[in-house]
C-alpha cells in the first residue's frame, strides 16, 4: 500500500467514525448541518475540486460532477425538509471506498509490471586505469568490455569473454530455473549474475538491448486499446450527458404535471447517483491491465489490450516447426561420402567452410562439427540462394551446399538418404560429393503443448516447415498434429498461411514462430506470437505477443490468460449494465431510495473491481 492509498484509507475511516458518532447524539438546526458537513468535506473534498475544475475548464460531464450534484442536492433537500444528512455522506463515503479498492487493484497489477521494469540497469562497470568505473549504460559503445559482478544486472547485451556463472532470468522468462553460462555464451541485459565475475564484450548499444526493447514494449502496451475499452469510452461520452438530461427532465416535468417538487427532485438525485458509469469506466480497463500484468509475470509480454482481446478469439494456431516445436539446435548425425575423391572428413570440411558466414542453425551445426576454421583454406565469392542453399569458392573449387533442388540446378546427380533428418547435399564443381545428415530434436513439452492448446479451445493446429515431407510427417505424428505443410520456401509459407487465413470462417488465426525468419507471417496473422525470444530483436519487433522463453506450453497459457480476462470483462459489462438499468427504472418510479442508489453505483463498482482482480491470478 502506497502513501496515497494510506492517506485515503485514513480519511475514509475518520469520516466513517465521525458519521457513526454524530448518529449517536441528539443535535438539531444549523449546528447539526455544520457538524455533518465535517465528515462530508473530509471524504469528498477531492471529488468537489475535480467537479469544480471540470466545470471551469468546460470538460465533458464525468462521475465527479454527477456525485457532486447528487450529494449537494441531497444536502439541500435535507436542510429544506430537516431531513437525513446520512445519505449524502454515505454516497461519498462508499464512492471513496470503491475508488480505494480500484487504486489497490491497479497497484497489484502495476506491481507485476514494476517487477519486470526492474530489469532496467542503473549502471555498467567499465575497467579503467583507476579500477572499475560505474558509467551510464547509454554511454557504453559497442565492443566495450564491461564487468558484471555477482548480484549485479547485466546492463547490455553481449558475449562473455572471461569467466563463468549462473544467471537468474526470471524477470525476463518468468521461470525460476537458473541458466549456466561460460566463455563464448551470448547474454542479454536484464539477467542477474548470481555468482562469478563476468567480462562481457558488448554487441549492442543500450538503446537496442533486450532490456530496453522489453521496457519500451511494456510502456507502450497501455496505449493500444481493445474494442471493449473503446466501446466503454464512447459509451460513457454519450451515456453521461443523456442521463443528466433525463435527471433534469425527471426533476422538472413530473412536478409541473403532478406537483410535489421535493419528491421528484429527490428521485432525480437518486437517478444521478445510480447513473454514474464508474463500474464500467474503472473495471474494464483494470481487467485488461491486470491480465497484461499477470501475463508479464509468467514471461508473456502482450503488446496491448487489443492483442489480448484478439488472442482470446483464436481458434486456429499455425506454428513454424524449427525453433518452435523443435529445439532448433541442429547436430550432425552422419556424413555419407558418395565420391571417391572426398572422404567423410573432407566432405564435412568443405560444407563447414561454405557455411562459415551464415547465421542459419544448420550452418551452426556444420561449423560445430568441424570447428577448425584456421586450416589455411581460402573461402571467397559466397552466395546464398534463398530456399536452396549456399555456394562459395573454396581453394578455387566451386562448392555448392544445399537441398535436392539446388543439386539439380547445379547439375549434380544427388543420391537420396535412407536416414530421417535434414539432408544437406554437397557438390564440388557440379559433381556430387555426398551428403550430411542433420537432426533436430523435438522440445520436451511440445507434445503436451499441442494437447493443451486443444484443451484450451483451439480447434485447428497447423505446422509449416521447409523440411522434407519425410521429416515433417514424422514430427507431426509424434506431436499429434493432423495438419501440416512441408517443403515450403519462405515465400510459400506466406502464401500457405494466406490460404489458412482465408479459409477461417469463425475466430481468429495466430501464428507462432521464432521471430527471426518468420516476420512476414507474424505480421500477417491476426495475432503473431514469437517464442523463445530472449535476445531476439526480430521477435520483439515483429510479434504482437512475445513469449520470453523456449517453452511451447506458454502458447496455451497465453490463450488461457486472454480468455479468462475477456470472460471477466464480459461479466463486468453485463452485471454493471443490468443492475444500472434496473435501478434506474426503480429510481425513476420511486421504488429505489438513496441506499439502493449507493449499491447500484459504488456496490457494483466494488464487485466489478474485485472481479477484475481475478485476472491477476494465472490459469493452470
Amino acid at each position: 500500500m502506497n502513501a496515497k492509498q494510506k492517506k485515503n484509507l485514513i480519511r475514509i475511516l475518520i469520516a466513517a467514525a465521525l458519521l457513526i458518532a454524530l448518529n449517536l447524539v441528539e443535535i438539531s438546526g444549523v449546528q447539526r448541518l455544520l457538524l455533518y458537513l465535517v465528515p462530508y468535506l473530509i471524504v469528498s473534498y477531492d471529488i468537489l475540486l475535480k467537479a469544480f475544475h471540470g466545470l471551469k475548464n468546460l470538460r465533458a460531464l464525468d462521475e465527479s460532477l454527477l456525485m457532486t450534484i447528487a450529494t449537494v442536492g441531497a444536502f439541500a433537500l435535507a436542510v429544506h425538509d430537516d431531513g437525513d444528512y446520512n445519505e449524502a455522506i454515505a454516497v461519498m463515503l462508499f464512492y471513496q471506498i470503491g475508488e480505494w479498492f480500484q487504486s489497490y487493484a491497479v497497484g497489484k497489477s502495476r506491481k507485476n509490471i514494476s517487477e519486470l521494469m526492474d530489469i532496467r540497469p542503473d549502471y555498467a562497470n567499465v575497467e579503467t586505469d583507476n579500477g572499475l568505473e560505474q558509467v551510464d549504460p547509454d554511454e557504453v559503445e559497442i565492443g566495450t568490455i564491461i564487468i558484471v559482478q555477482p548480484g549485479e544486472k547485466i546492463p547490455i547485451d553481449g558475449v562473455i569473454v572471461e569467466g563463468n556463472s549462473t544467471l537468474n532470468t526470471i524477470a525476463l522468462t518468468g521461470e525460476s530455473l537458473p541458466r549456466d553460462v561460460s566463455i563464448g555464451a551470448e547474454v542479454v541485459s536484464g539477467c542477474i549474475n548470481l555468482n562469478g565475475v563476468l567480462k562481457i564484450r558488448t554487441t549492442k548499444e543500450f538503446g537496442e538491448s533486450t532490456a530496453s526493447k522489453i521496457l519500451e514494449l511494456v510502456e507502450d502496451a497501455s496505449s493500444r486499446k481493445s474494442k471493449s475499452e473503446d466501446f466503454i469510452a464512447k459509451f460513457a461520452r454519450i451515456y453521461t450527458p443523456v442521463v443528466v438530461i433525463c435527471a433534469v427532465a425527471l426533476a422538472i416535468i413530473p412536478p409541473i404535471i403532478f406537483g410535489d417538487w421535493s419528491t421528484w427532485l429527490y428521485r432525480a438525485l437518486i437517478f444521478l447517483v445510480i447513473s454514474c458509469p464508474c463500474a464500467l469506466v474503472i473495471s474494464i480497463p483494470l481487467s485488461f491491465f491486470a491480465g497484461i500484468g499477470g501475463a508479464s509475470r509468467a514471461g508473456i509480454l502482450i503488446k496491448g489490450s487489443n492483442f489480448l482481446e484478439t488472442l482470446s478469439k483464436v481458434k486456429t494456431v499455425v506454428m513454424d516447426k524449427t525453433g518452435t516445436l523443435t529445439q532448433g539446435s541442429f547436430e550432425v548425425e552422419a556424413v555419407h561420402s558418395k565420391n571417391l575423391n572426398f572422404d567423410a572428413e573432407k566432405l564435412l570440411h568443405l560444407a563447414a567452410h561454405v557455411e562459415r558466414y551464415s547465421t542459419h542453425p544448420i550452418a551452426n551445426s556444420l561449423r560445430k562439427a568441424y570447428p577448425n576454421e584456421r586450416d589455411d583454406c581460402t573461402v571467397e565469392a559466397v552466395e546464398e540462394i534463398a530456399g536452396r542453399g549456399i555456394r562459395a569458392k573454396v581453394n578455387g573449387q566451386i562448392v555448392s551446399v544445399g537441398n535436392e533442388k539446388f543439386m539439380e540446378e547445379v547439375g549434380a546427380k544427388w543420391i537420396p538418404c535412407r536416414k530421417t533428418g535434414t539432408i544437406i547435399h554437397v557438390a564440388v564443381n557440379g559433381e556430387y560429393a555426398g551428403h550430411v545428415v542433420i537432426s533436430d530434436a523435438i522440445k520436451p513439452h511440445a507434445k503436451e503443448a499441442v494437447a493443451d492448446m486443444e484443451g484450451a479451445g483451439v480447434e485447428n493446429i497447423f505446422m509449416l516447415t521447409g523440411d522434407s515431407e519425410k521429416i515433417a510427417s514424422k514430427v507431426a505424428a509424434e506431436l499429434g498434429i493432423k495438419n501440416y505443410r512441408s517443403e515450403l520456401l519462405p515465400a510459400d509459407k506466406v502464401s500457405e498461411f494466406e490460404k489458412i487465413l482465408s479459409a477461417q470462417i469463425d475466430g481468429k488465426v495466430a501464428f507462432v514462430g521464432d521471430g527471426i525468419n518468420d516476420a512476414p507471417v507474424l505480421s500477417r496473422a491476426d495475432v503473431g506470437i514469437a517464442m523463445g525470444a530472449l535476445g531476439s530483436d526480430a521477435a520483439i519487433e515483429a510479434a504482437d505477443v512475445v513469449l520470453m522463453d523456449d517453452d511451447p506450453l506458454k502458447i496455451s497459457k497465453a490463450i488461457k490468460i486472454s480468455r479468462k480476462c475477456l470472460g471477466i470483462v464480459k461479466q463486468n459489462i453485463f452485471f454493471a449494465l443490468g443492475v444500472k438499468f434496473l435501478c434506474l427504472i426503480l429510481g425513476a418510479i420511486g421504488l429505489a431510495n438513496m441506499w439502493m442508489a449507493i449499491f447500484a453505483d459504488v456496490g457494483v463498482m466494488i464487485l466489478a473491481v474485485l472481479n477484475a482482480i481475478r485476472a491477476l491470478i494465472l490459469p493452470k
